[in-house]
């Protein structure tokens, strides 16, 4: 417990580090790339990554790295761990100048979420948890709602257009259908928002592992769950639902049918 405790302080200083340099070019003109799938990046992007893998080659310099801009370094071969870094979730959002945008960073042991740090640096808030050692809102408990009810739920997802892609149409319709309020808050944000008990459901379409690597210990400490659109928790399924521990099985269910 006191190494995991360890790995969490480093994680919700690194990433509050990285955040804050991203906020240095949010709301300003900068050089927008387009990468090899037309996804957008920025010199924040590449610069807020840097600094975390930097981070975590000082202080763990056995432990493998994924990132979303700068690669693969694989971990020693004594070594278990695995560092998940997403600059900026939300790098539409922040091109735009929504403050909607998160940076995360995620620990993973033999492949299962032990870490996990979403950080909204235009909102100032931070969703951090540890296996076994609870979820927080900047040092604060947090859980997720205890909405039973999917006509009293609110549901999120990033992009619905992306729903689309993921072959499964008519259940993610009706769910969307039967909850009180869809709204389209997206990318870490949502799943900060399902954590703290903001919303009851995250949808996710074409999720790499980067950009949910954090949400299953996120999730799980908070009282909610994470899985798949097949209902496995793994952050490799190149999808994923959020939601409060009363729903979860109920959205997974809409979502396999």
């Amino acid at each position: 417990m006191a190494e995991l405790e360890r790995f969490l302080a480093f994680a919700q200083n690194t990433c509050y580090e990285a955040g804050r340099l991203t906020l240095g070019y949010f709301y300003r003109s900068v050089e927008i790339i387009s990468k090899a799938d037309d996804s957008p990046v920025t010199i924040a992007d590449r610069e807020a990554e840097l600094l975390v893998r930097r981070a975590i080659e000082k202080t763990f310099p056995d432990h493998g790295i994924f990132g979303e801009e700068h690669g693969t370094k694989p971990p020693a071969a004594s070594c278990s761990y695995t560092w998940y870094i997403d600059p900026i979730d939300g790098t539409k959002s922040f091109i735009h100048g929504v403050p909607l945008y998160s940076t995360l960073l995620a620990l993973t042991r033999d492949d299962e979420s032990v870490v996990g740090v979403i950080q909204l640096p235009a909102t100032g808030e931070q969703v951090a948890a540890a296996k076994g050692l609870g979820c927080t809102l900047n040092g604060r408990p947090a859980r997720c709602s205890t909405v039973s009810d999917l006509g009293k739920a609110v549901i999120l997802c990033s992009d619905p257009r992306d729903l689309e892609t993921i072959g499964k149409t008519q259940g993610w319709r009706s769910l969307w259908a039967a909850c009180k309020y869809p709204r389209s808050w997206g990318d870490g944000f949502g799943h900060a928002m399902v954590a703290t008990g903001r919303a009851e459901i995250m949808l996710d379409a074409g999720a790499a592992p980067y950009d949910v690597a954090a949400m299953p210990v996120i999730h799980r400490e908070a009282g909610g769950g994470f899985r798949d659109w097949r209902g496995e928790e793994t952050i490799f399924g190149g999808c994923g639902v959020a939601a409060n521990g009363a729903l979860l099985e109920r959205a997974v269910a809409a979502l396999k049918g």
